[in-house]
């Protein structure tokens, strides 16, 4: 068993895999989110013949988002102006958004809401990759307001 784990999960060897786990730790239960993150590994590789950390890497890119919205005060007026997403915040988002929408879904067991939510995410569906969707529309609907960015 514990060899399976390092099949998926080998430790600081991939640093957006770890990220990804220490995200999704609660009350410090490091262990526990392991677990959640080998689990979904598996459900994941039962569902697809695709390598399982593949379509990890594949949802976490095609929910990275490019534009988001910062509010800026202008003369007493607030405008949500479109900026550009740094590296960092981009791959914070995306994890921020899979985790959300995985704890969202009701009805089963964590591993599998979050293997669901990878699978939809690396297909360019589920709510993770909606919210993407939500910002780039936000930020087009804003474009008028882009001269306002520092």
């Amino acid at each position: 068993m514990a060899k399976a784990v390092k099949e998926y999960i080998p430790q600081g060897s991939d640093p957006v895999v770890e990220k990804f786990v220490n995200c999704m730790m609660q009350c410090g239960k490091k262990a526990i989110s392991r677990r959640i993150f080998k689990d979904a590994m598996e459900v994941i590789k039962t569902r697809t013949k695709e390598e399982p950390l593949d379509v990890f890497n594949k949802a976490l890119l095609n929910v990275t988002p490019l534009v988001e919205v910062r509010p800026r005060r202008v003369g007493g007026s607030v405008y949500q102006v479109p900026v550009e997403v740094n590296p960092k915040r981009q791959q914070t988002l995306a994890i921020r958004w899979i985790l959300k929408a995985a704890r969202e879904r009701k009805g089963m067991p964590m591993c599998n809401r979050l293997a669901l939510e990878l699978l939809e995410a690396s297909n360019d569906q589920g709510n993770a990759f909606k919210k993407k969707q939500d910002v780039i529309k936000m930020a087009q609907a804003n474009k008028a307001f882009a001269h306002l960015a520092r």
